[in-house]
C-alpha cells in the first residue's frame, strides 16, 4: 500500500526504512516479550547520526530542523519498532540547545552526537502535582557553588539507559515570586554521580515496554555550573522542550497510524470469508478508511506545529492540536486495524497488539487529550480557566 509520504523528506524515510528493515517485527516482539530496552536498535540509529538531528553541525550533529526529526520519530513507529525508547534525546535537545551556555553546548553537545553520552530522561512529572507543573515541590537550594535538591519525580522514562537528566525543580519558593511559573529553574543531571549519592531510582512496571521509574532526591549535590540559563527561568525553557515533545509524540502517533492502516487494509484484502474479501465489505472498509482520513488530516498539523517551531514562532497551540489530533488518529486506526483482523489481532505474532499497547499510552502521555482540550478552551477560545 502506498501511503501518502512528502517528497521532500523522501530520502530520509528512505534511509530509515533502510535502517529499519534489519530489525524487522521478530526483533521488537522479542524485546517487549523480555521487557528489554532495544539497545542494538539505538546503538544503529545514533551510529547513522539520526538521534543528533536537530544538534547543529558546528558541535557534531546534523543541523535538521524539528520537521526532519519527527520524520525519523514517524518512520521508526511507521516501520513497526517503538520511538519510545529514543524519542527523549531529540526534545531534550531543544532545552540545551537554545538555553545553555556556549560551554555546556561545547562540553555536550559533541559527546551526544557522537553517542558517547545519552540525554534521554526529563525530570519534570510529581506524584502529588501531575501535570500542575507551577506546584511541583522538588526544590534546590544554593549552598556556595552547588545546589542541593530534594524531592521526588514520577514516570521518569530511560534512567537506567541515559547519562544525563534535565531536571526542573523550584530554586524559590511559591510564595516569594509574583506569578507562580517563576522561581523553577533547569539543571543538567549526570546520572552516573547522581544515582547512589543522593538520587535512588525505582522502575514502575507498566502495561507497554516503557522503561519508567520513580525518583527520590535526598540531598543530592549539583554543581551550580550545571544550571542551564538564568535561576528561575526554567518554566520558560521547558516549555520549548514540551512543544517539541508534543509534536515529535504527534509524529510517532501517525507512524504508529499509517503502519495500522496498512496492516489492516492489506488484511481485508487477503482475508477470504463466505467466498470474498472482507474488504469488500463496507462495515470493514468504512472504520480504515476514516483513519486513512483523520491521520492525513493530523498530519499536516504536525507539519505546521513543526514550520512554527522551526522558526521560532510560538507553537504551544499547534503542537497541542497536533499531539492531539494525531493520538486520536492513531488509536482509532489501532481499532480499526484489531477489529478488521478479529482474534488473530490479539496473537503477539501478528504484533498488533504490541502496537495496540504502545498507542494507547498517548492518550495520556505526555500530556491527556483532556488537559489539551482545556487549553484549547481557555488560551484559543478565551472560556474561563476550568481549574
Amino acid at each position: 500500500m502506498n501511503l501518502p509520504a512528502e517528497d521532500r523528506y523522501q530520502d530520509i524515510r528512505d534511509a530509515l526504512r533502510d535502517l529499519c528493515s534489519h530489525y524487522p517485527d521478530e526483533y521488537w516482539r522479542e524485546v517487549d516479550g523480555a521487557r528489554d530496552y532495544p539497545e542494538a536498535f539505538v546503538d544503529a540509529l545514533t551510529g547513522a547520526g539520526w538521534l543528533a538531528a536537530l544538534i547543529p553541525q558546528a558541535y557534531g550533529g546534523s543541523g535538521l530542523g524539528l520537521a526532519e526529526a519527527s520524520v525519523i520519530m514517524e518512520e521508526i513507529n511507521r516501520n513497526g519498532g517503538n520511538a519510545g525508547a529514543c524519542h527523549g534525546q531529540m526534545y531534550n535537545m531543544g532545552t540545551l540547545l537554545r538555553h545553555g551556555s556556549e560551554a555546556q553546548k561545547r562540553d555536550y553537545l559533541p559527546k551526544i552526537a557522537s553517542g558517547e553520552l545519552r540525554l534521554q530522561s526529563m525530570g519534570v512529572t510529581e506524584p502529588t502535582t501531575g501535570t500542575d507543573t507551577t506546584q511541583l515541590k522538588t526544590v534546590a537550594v544554593k549552598r556556595g557553588d552547588r545546589y542541593v535538591v530534594n524531592g521526588q519525580k514520577v514516570w521518569i522514562s530511560r534512567i537506567q539507559h541515559s547519562d544525563l537528566m534535565i531536571l526542573l525543580a523550584r530554586t524559590t519558593p511559591a510564595e516569594q515570586v509574583k506569578r507562580k511559573s517563576e522561581g523553577l529553574s533547569i539543571f543538567l543531571v549526570d546520572l552516573h554521580e547522581a544515582i547512589g549519592q543522593g538520587l535512588s531510582v525505582r522502575p514502575i512496571l507498566n502495561m507497554v515496554n516503557h522503561e519508567t521509574n520513580e525518583l527520590f532526591f535526598d540531598n543530592l549535590e549539583i554543581p551550580a555550573e550545571n544550571l542551564i540559563g538564568e535561576e528561575g527561568r526554567g518554566f520558560k525553557y521547558i516549555l520549548d522542550g514540551l512543544n517539541a515533545e508534543r509534536t515529535l509524540i504527534a509524529a510517532e502517533c501517525i507512524g504508529d497510524a499509517w503502519w495500522f492502516i496498512n496492516r489492516a487494509a492489506r488484511y481485508a484484502r487477503e482475508r477470504v470469508v463466505f467466498d470474498r474479501p472482507i474488504g469488500q465489505n463496507q462495515g470493514v472498509q468504512f472504520p480504515i478508511a476514516e483513519s486513512y482520513i483523520e491521520t492525513s488530516a493530523a498530519n499536516l498539523m504536525r507539519y505546521r506545529a513543526c514550520e512554527l517551531f522551526d522558526a521560532h514562532a510560538p507553537c504551544g497551540a499547534e503542537a497541542n492540536m497536533a499531539k492531539y489530533l494525531a493520538a486520536k488518529a492513531s488509536w482509532e486506526a489501532a481499532n480499526a486495524c484489531l477489529q478488521t483482523h478479529g482474534g488473530f489481532g490479539f496473537a503477539c505474532e501478528y504484533d498488533i497488539e504490541r502496537k495496540f499497547r504502545e498507542t494507547r499510552l498517548y492518550q495520556v502521555a505526555p500530556i491527556s487529550t483532556n488537559l489539551i482540550l482545556s487549553y484549547v478552551a481557555e488560551h484559543i477560545l478565551g472560556l474561563p480557566r476550568s481549574f
